[in-house]
C-alpha cells in the first residue's frame, strides 16, 4: 500500500494521520510518500515520521518527495493538507479587506467572503492535482481534509475523475463535546444520527443505550444558568438549536458567520452576548506559528517521540478499504440519487457512509427537518455559485456568489458586495486564475 500525503508541511496532520497508520495493526508494511512546496517544513515531516515510525516498528518505508507527481506515483491514497497563499498574504488579505468594507469575519474559510475566495485561489491547484492522479494513480481514494470543504470536494466530485470524498473532525467531536459542557455522563454510550452539510450538519437524533432521547435534556440544561460559564463559547451554537430546534455539528464562532444574524455592526452588543470571537482565524494563525518556534525541536528531533491514535477517519478507511473490514464514517459526498431528499442533488453533503473493500457507500438520509434544510440551501447556494465562478472564470459569477452569502448580504449592498470583490480580486493577484 502506498499512501501520498499532500502538504505534508502540516507536521502536526501528518503526524496524526501517518502515525496513527502506523499504530494501527490492522494495517501492514506501507509506503508513505510526502509532498510539500516547501522544502524545509518537508524535511521536518519526514524526520518527525521517520522517528514515530522507528519508536513503534518501523512497518513504514517514509521518503519526502519535491516532484508531486512522483510522490502521487502509484498511489492507493491521497490525503489532501494543503493551505494555498498561507497565513501572509492570503489570509490576512481575506479579513483586512473586507474589513475596509464594515464585514468583518471569524474563522473565513468555508462561507461568507473568506471561503469563497479560498475557494477561487484553491481549485486551479487541486485542478492539478486532479490531472497528475488521473495519469499516475488513477484508482487512488483521495481524502480531502482541506476548507472550504463543500466547495472544493463538491468540485472534484463533479467535475474530475478522481474519487474524492470530503473528511472534517467536527462530528466525531459534536456530541461528547455537548454532553461534557452540560455536564451529561456516559456520551461514550450515546447513539446519534447527524446530517446536512460540512459544518452545519445536525444533530437529529441523540439516544443513549436504552433508548431514550437526550435532546429534551439537553435542551433543559442549555437553559440553565448554571452552566452559562462551560457553555459561553457555544451560545450561537446553542441558540440555532433554540430557535430552530437541532443541534449544529460545527463551533459556534464558525456558525456565526453562516448565518445573518450573529455579526451585526448596527447591534455591536450581540458579539459580546454570544461571545463571538471575530479575527479569530488569524489570531490562531499567528499563534501556531508561535508555537511551532517552540515545539519543533520536540516534534522533528526528538527519536523518543510517542503518538496516541487520534480521531482522524483516515486510518480506518485505509484498514477498512485494504481489509474489507467494514466501519462507519460521515463523509462528505455528492448528494447523488438525492441522499438528503430536499437538498440539491449536485450539493456535497455530509451524510454516514459505509467504508469496506468496495470503497466509500453513502447512506440515504431521507428529508431533513425542513428547517435545517432551509439554512442548508442558504449555504449551498454560495458553494455551487463559487464553482461555477471559477469554472466560467467570470467576475460576475464571484459577484453573485458574495450576492447570495447570508452574512455578507446582511451587512453590506450590492454595491459595496461588488466593490469588495473587485478590492479582493486585485489584492489577490496572481494568486488567483485570470476572471474576466
Amino acid at each position: 500500500m502506498k499512501l501520498t500525503f499532500l502538504g505534508a508541511g502540516s507536521t502536526i496532520f501528518a503526524k496524526n494521520v501517518v502515525g496513527d497508520c502506523i499504530l494501527a495493526p490492522e494495517i501492514g508494511p506501507f509506503e508513505v510518500a510526502l509532498h510539500d512546496i516547501d522544502p524545509k517544513r518537508l524535511e521536518e515531516s519526514r524526520l518527525m515520521i521517520e522517528h514515530i515510525n522507528k519508536k513503534y516498528g518501523g512497518k513504514a518505508t517514509v521518503r519526502a518527495y519535491a516532484d508531486r507527481k512522483e510522490s502521487l506515483r502509484g498511489a492507493d491514497f491521497v490525503v489532501n493538507a494543503i493551505q494555498v497563499g498561507g497565513y501572509e498574504p492570503c489570509t490576512v488579505t481575506d479579513f483586512e479587506v473586507p474589513k475596509k468594507f464594515g464585514l468583518r469575519q471569524t474563522i473565513g474559510d468555508t462561507l461568507g467572503i473568506g471561503g469563497i475566495f479560498r475557494a477561487l485561489r484553491t481549485l486551479p491547484v487541486l485542478d492539478d492535482f486532479a490531472r497528475d492522479i488521473e495519469e499516475v494513480c488513477p484508482n487512488a481514494l483521495f481524502l480531502n481534509y482541506v476548507n472550504p470543504m463543500a466547495m472544493l470536494t463538491g468540485y472534484l466530485q463533479r467535475y474530475t475523475g478522481v474519487k474524492t470524498i470530503g473528511l472534517c473532525h467536527s462530528v466525531q467531536v459534536c456530541v461528547p463535546d455537548l454532553m461534557r459542557e452540560l455536564g451529561m455522563d456516559g456520551a461514550e454510550d450515546v447513539r446519534f444520527r447527524i446530517a446536512g452539510i460540512n459544518h452545519q450538519a445536525w444533530l437529529l437524533e441523540v439516544k443513549d443505550r436504552e433508548g431514550n432521547d437526550l435532546y429534551p435534556e439537553i435542551k433543559r440544561r442549555a437553559l440553565l444558568p448554571e452552566y452559562a460559564e462551560s457553555t459561553k463559547w457555544d451560545r450561537v451554537r446553542l441558540e440555532i438549536m433554540r430557535r430552530f430546534g437541532y443541534y449544529v455539528t460545527e463551533s459556534s464562532e464558525h456558525n456565526s458567520e453562516y448565518m445573518p444574524y450573529f455579526i451585526k455592526a448596527r447591534n455591536p452588543e450581540l458579539i459580546e452576548r454570544f461571545h463571538i470571537p471575530l479575527d479569530e482565524y488569524p489570531r490562531r494563525c499567528v499563534k501556531q506559528i508561535a508555537d511551532w518556534e517552540k515545539m519543533r525541536d520536540g516534534l522533528v528531533h526528538n527519536a523518543e517521540i510517542e503518538h496516541v491514535r487520534s480521531r482522524e477517519y483516515a486510518s480506518r478507511i485505509i484498514a477498512a478499504v485494504l481489509n474489507n473490514s467494514p466501519c462507519r464514517i460521515n463523509a462528505n459526498v455528492l448528494n447523488t440519487g438525492h441522499l438528503i431528499g430536499n437538498l440539491p442533488e449536485e450539493a456535497c453533503v455530509e451524510v454516514t457512509c459505509l467504508v469496506d473493500g468496495r470503497g466509500v457507500t453513502p447512506t440515504r438520509v431521507g428529508n431533513l427537518p425542513e428547517q435545517c434544510a432551509a439554512l442548508n440551501r442558504t449555504n449551498i447556494n454560495v458553494q455551487l455559485m463559487t464553482i461555477e465562478a471559477y469554472r466560467s472564470k467570470k467576475k460576475e459569477n464571484i459577484y453573485m456568489a458574495a450576492y447570495l452569502d447570508p452574512h455578507t448580504a446582511a451587512e453590506l449592498t450590492m454595491d459595496e458586495i461588488k466593490d469588495m470583490c473587485d478590492a479582493l480580486i486585485e489584492a489577490h493577484g496572481s494568486w488567483l486564475p485570470a476572471f474576466h
